[in-house]
């Protein structure tokens, strides 16, 4: 299989990277610079490589570096944004720092004819986000772009294997980023371009048909997207040996568990097993109000229980999980800095009761994952459900959790659901909830004055969840679900909506 090494520098959008190559169908993945030699990348194959941004200077001491013999393998290089830079000074070029030629937004770019760009207008829009700049570029290369303030805006060499561009082009306001993309990928590493979500269903099930051949396989059932295909993958592979064990932590949406039971319970039969944990999660939870420990805390319980559920149910060799691609890196698996630690990532416990842990997903991002569950059949209600984290409704209480703020926070988030889904179509976001803030403000209700939490509704457009703008929801709908909260839900007494993206915010507000 054809595969592009995007090598991972601390970049903001090096998921988004990753994400826009597969889109053009070509299998990418992320490794962090500090984890892979020149050798290896050879010895695995690569079809190309992409150095990702990054907040560096390639001069300071503690920047990221790879060795120079990355570019000496014969694999083709894109070097974006820092990763442009980082080829300008292996290679013997100068990069410049000045406040006058930093660029950040839109910017007129202006090309040259060449292989990385054919098909790109001379004069387009890209996104810039720089300070440091190419100032010389090395012995062997041209510049093949420039903008008003940076005279090196892309850049290629003479063998035609090694490109740069300081601009980005994964992000959707470089107008012709994906032809760029799509240049390297095609005129320069020579791919195919055939790899599809869908055709990697079957290399999935063949693998773990082999990895657990005679393993019992117990599986942390959620009802989510991600745990529910991930089910039905193993369930391929290994059949009966396979025991799905759905967890209710009590931080559930107001009728989730029953409908997790009532939808697998029919197909799985007792290979399905309910737990009701919710009073013991409760208990660890009091009095933490710190993010990072509220999700460690869940993610050890979580273990816990599926251990002594295996112990019930005999000899359990592997936990299987439905981790994808974001989770990992944004746990900070490798180099990468924490985001948020992902349950069954990050906030898994160092010691296990189990031999193994088998993640049929973790390659792959959320949209892949749908297109999977198609493929395997999974009921549509399934494939499009709204996204929930692990962590449930602890990520969306600011501050201690309690029974009070779970009621209240279940009884506003129903009623923000029933009214985004009785809206048109057009209006659907991608992912919608309330969150319970950690603020009270003063209201009044039948001339008495009250003091109550605030509700901040969340709903988000995106088409991979690795970026995500904030939905433009018609402000009718937004009146009808502050109107019925205040009026409906016993302890609110005023409504927000947030209107930050993603970046600088996260979907989840912890």
């Amino acid at each position: 299989m054809e595969k592009i090494l995007v090598l991972d520098f601390g970049g903001q959008y090096n998921q988004l990277i990753a994400r826009r190559v597969r889109d053009l169908g070509v299998f990418a993945e992320i490794v962090p610079y500090s984890r892979i030699t020149a050798a290896e990348i050879k010895e695995r194959a690569y079809s190309g490589i992409i150095f990702t941004g990054g907040p560096n200077s390639v001069y300071d001491s503690s920047s990221p570096h790879c060795d120079r013999d990355v570019l000496e393998t014969g694999i083709p290089v894109l070097g974006i944004c820092y990763g442009a830079q980082l080829i300008a000074y292996l290679c013997g070029g100068e990069v410049s720092g000045a406040e006058t030629s930093s660029e950040y937004g839109k910017t007129v770019l202006r090309t040259e004819k060449s292989v990385i760009t054919e098909g790109v207008p001379e004069e387009s829009t890209c996104w810039m986000s720089h300070t440091d700049y190419i100032s010389r570029v090395p012995n062997g290369f041209t510049a093949v772009a420039h903008t008003d303030k940076c005279p090196c805006a892309a850049m290629s060499d003479g063998s035609g294997k090694i490109h740069a561009v300081q601009f980005h082009p994964e992000v959707t306001h470089t107008e012709y980023g994906m032809k760029i993309l799509g240049n390297f990928l095609f005129s320069v590493c020579g791919c195919a371009g055939d790899w599809k979500a869908e055709s990697y269903t079957s290399e999935i099930i063949e693998r773990y048909c082999s990895e657990l051949n005679g393993k019992n396989v117990l599986l942390a059932l959620s009802g989510g997207v991600d745990s529910s295909v991930a089910a039905l993958l193993l369930h391929r592979a290994v059949g009966d040996r396979l025991k799905c064990v759905f967890v209710d932590h009590g931080l559930l949406r107001k009728g989730e568990a029953d409908f997790v039971e009532n939808t697998f319970q029919k197909d799985l039969g007792d290979s399905f097993i309910r737990v009701d944990a919710s009073s013991r999660f409760l208990k660890r939870l009091a009095g933490v109000t710190e993010p990072e420990k509220k999700r460690r805390i869940i993610g050890e319980e979580f273990i816990r229980v599926f251990e002594e559920e295996a112990k019930k149910l005999g000899q359990i060799d592997v936990l299987a999980q439905g981790t994808i691609y974001p989770d990992v890196i944004e746990s900070g698996k490798g180099d990468s800095a924490v985001i948020k630690s992902h349950h069954n990532v990050g906030g898994l416990p160092e010691s296990i009761g189990f031999t193994m842990i088998a993640e049929p997903l973790r390659d792959l991002f959320k949209d892949e994952v749908r297109k999977v569950g198609a493929v395997l059949g999974l009921p549509s209600e399934l494939v499009w459900r709204q996204p929930f984290p692990g962590p449930g409704l602890a990520v969306r209480i600011i501050g201690e959790i309690t029974e009070e703020k779970l009621e209240i926070l279940r009884d506003a988030d129903a009623v923000f659901r029933e009214e985004i889904t009785g809206a048109e179509p057009q209006h659907i976001p991608d992912q919608y909830f309330a969150v319970l803030t950690d603020s009270r403000s003063v209201g009044v209700m039948g001339d008495a004055r009250t003091y109550g939490y605030v509700i901040a509704l969340r709903a988000v457009t995106t088409d991979d969840f690795m970026t995500a703008e904030w939905t433009r929801l018609p402000y009718e709908v937004l009146e009808r679900a502050s109107s019925r909260i205040t009026n409906e839900v016993k302890g609110v007494s005023r409504v927000v909506y947030d209107i930050s993206s993603k970046p600088p915010a996260t979907v989840e507000w912890e």
